[in-house]
């Protein structure tokens, strides 16, 4: 599969304040490569399920503008028949007929999609593909196993641009296994090891057993040792993690980016396998029935894969197959952008009252972490273009909000522990008060100075958007004094009449939180 890039001029400059990248550039979504991808259909159609997924919004970073899923089973009962299962077929196509009709009403132009392993394996495969394309007009792409192991690692590399590691993506029919590193997928590998086939073959499960062992075994072979990370793709490895996270009892349900080690993952399929009752298991962790059904032949084939490999830690992303067909469509200029930060500028500019007042605030606002590396550095970025969208919401909620906006949006390359950082930083934006019972368990995925560190972003924030003055304007400066303990604030002409009783009391706060005294001075009117 390929696709026409359409070029930009890429332009991105650095920040001569602090000698960083800046976010605060031209806007990449006002370029016309990336308003070309402003509304992208793809259809994924696989063994077990059938998915139309619209892309909206900041192309490097979208929002799911739709997405619909039918389990029609395409897979279920090939390893006898060697044809696509009836009923799954009909449904199947009853879906896509009316995908095809809501992409005409979305206005998507032609949907991308394509067949993974039970289209391709089944007899009449080929029969339901020109079916497909008669009856919707839509063009089934069938592909091969190492074609979909590298959309799949391309979904990936689009949540996670430096991501490296092992992707492994299953689906009801195959699985496959892909390497990423320095943002390009390398060795790829397919196999039959998807949870329907497994689940129809003879012999019971020490026949399984000894099948998967082998298979994954041929894998390394042509893989070499895999030992870094390990990305999960797909919706069982999906249900385990909801699993593992039901019986750790975690706090944050965000599965993209969620973390495990070897040792819960094998403690988790070890609880499934010894569950007595997997439908009340599945209501428990928020699975469906459907997808319940294949998760136990599914863990037999990560016990083996984590077994063999032994990656160091294991990450779940919900990006794969679909995202990385949009990931096909983009030029390399857009692929290198921080998918967090664009997303974060697409909402200032969209929803915030005076879009481009987030670079103002971080200017004003850098100077109190002179220390921070670069990782803290996007998320104080990050903030800063976040801390007036939710402005509409009741001012009673307004907190409540932001901390739900980070913890729990659709935005890219944030871990969990970086997504609390950003909720509790947006959090203190609009509350000074620290009594948010709500948070607490979420709170501790972070440590007590992140937590402080996060108050003290908030409450800068807080005070800052008090020097409200148009787009481009400079209220003044702070400064940081560490050792003498002082906080200093030289307020711009234009910015001293903004320093009233509200503004005075906010900087009182932020100076108490970084443990300080304060001075406030006057800038020359030249300066």
């Amino acid at each position: 599969m390929s696709a026409t890039e359409p070029q930009g001029d890429g332009t991105e400059r650095s920040d001569n304040r602090t000698g960083t990248f800046t976010p605060f550039g031209r806007a990449i979504f006002d370029k016309p490569s990336a308003r070309a991808l402003s509304r992208v259909g793809v259809v994924d159609v696989g063994s077990n399920s059938v998915r139309m997924v619209v892309f909206d919004g900041a192309a490097r970073s979208p929002a799911y503008f739709f997405n619909e899923k039918i389990m029609c089973g395409l897979g279920a009962g090939m390893s006898e028949t060697g044809r696509l299962n009836p009923d799954g077929r009909r449904r199947a196509l009853e879906a896509l007929r009316r995908f095809a009709h809501l992409a005409r009403a979305m206005e998507t132009g032609p949907l991308t999609c394509a067949a993974t392993a039970a289209v391709r394996e089944a007899i009449d495969g080929e029969d339901f593909r020109r079916e497909v394309e008669e009856e919707t007009g839509l063009t089934l792409w069938v592909i091969d196993g190492r074609e979909e192991a590298r959309l799949s690692a391309q979904g990936v590399l689009l949540g996670w641009p430096g991501a490296y590691g092992l992707v492994c993506d299953i689906g009801g029919s195959s699985m496959e296994l892909a390497e990423i590193r320095g943002g390009e997928v390398g060795r790829r590998v397919t196999s039959q090891l998807g949870p329907l086939k497994l689940r129809d073959m003879k012999g019971g499960r020490r026949a399984r057993r000894k099948y998967i062992s082998e298979t994954v075994e041929a894998m390394t072979k042509e893989l070499g040792e895999q030992k870094n990370r390990l990305f999960l793709v797909g919706g069982s490895w999906r249900a385990i993690a909801r699993i593992d996270m039901e019986r750790r009892n975690y706090p944050l349900h965000v599965l993209h980016e969620y973390r495990m080690r070897a040792a819960s993952v094998r403690d988790t399929l070890s609880y499934i396998q010894s569950s007595g009752d997997l439908d009340a298991l599945a209501k428990r962790a928020g699975v469906s029935v459907a997808r319940m059904a294949l998760v136990p032949q599914a863990a037999e084939v990560l016990r083996e894969v984590v077994r063999i490999f032994k990656p160091h830690d294991i990450a779940v992303s919900s990006y794969g197959i679909r995202e990385g067909m949009l990931y096909e469509q983009m030029p390399q200029q857009l692929r290198d952008r921080d998918p967090l930060i664009e997303a974060c500028r697409f909402s200032e500019s969209k929803d915030a009252r005076v879009p481009g007042f987030g670079k103002v605030l971080y200017h004003f606002i850098m100077p109190l972490f002179p220390k921070a590396k670069p990782e803290r550095v996007r998320l104080i970025k990050a903030a800063c273009l976040l801390h007036d969208v939710n402005w509409r919401a009741h001012p009673d909620y307004r907190a409540d909000i932001c901390f739900d906006t980070a913890t729990r949006a659709n935005l890219g390359g944030l871990k969990h522990a970086e997504r609390v950082f950003l909720g509790l930083a947006l959090l203190h934006r609009y509350s000074n008060s620290t009594g948010h019972t709500r948070f607490e368990d979420v709170s501790r995925l972070i440590d007590e100075p992140l937590r402080r560190d996060a108050e003290t972003l908030g409450k800068a924030m807080r005070f800052g958007a008090m020097l409200w003055l148009q787009r481009e304007a400079d209220p003044g400066a702070l400064r940081l004094y560490p050792k003498k303990k002082l906080l200093e604030l030289s307020l711009a002409p234009e910015a001293l009449p903004l320093f009233g009783e509200v503004a005075k009391a906010r900087f009182e706060s932020l100076a108490s939180s970084l443990g300080c005294s304060t001075i406030v001075t006057d800038m020359p009117s030249d300066a």
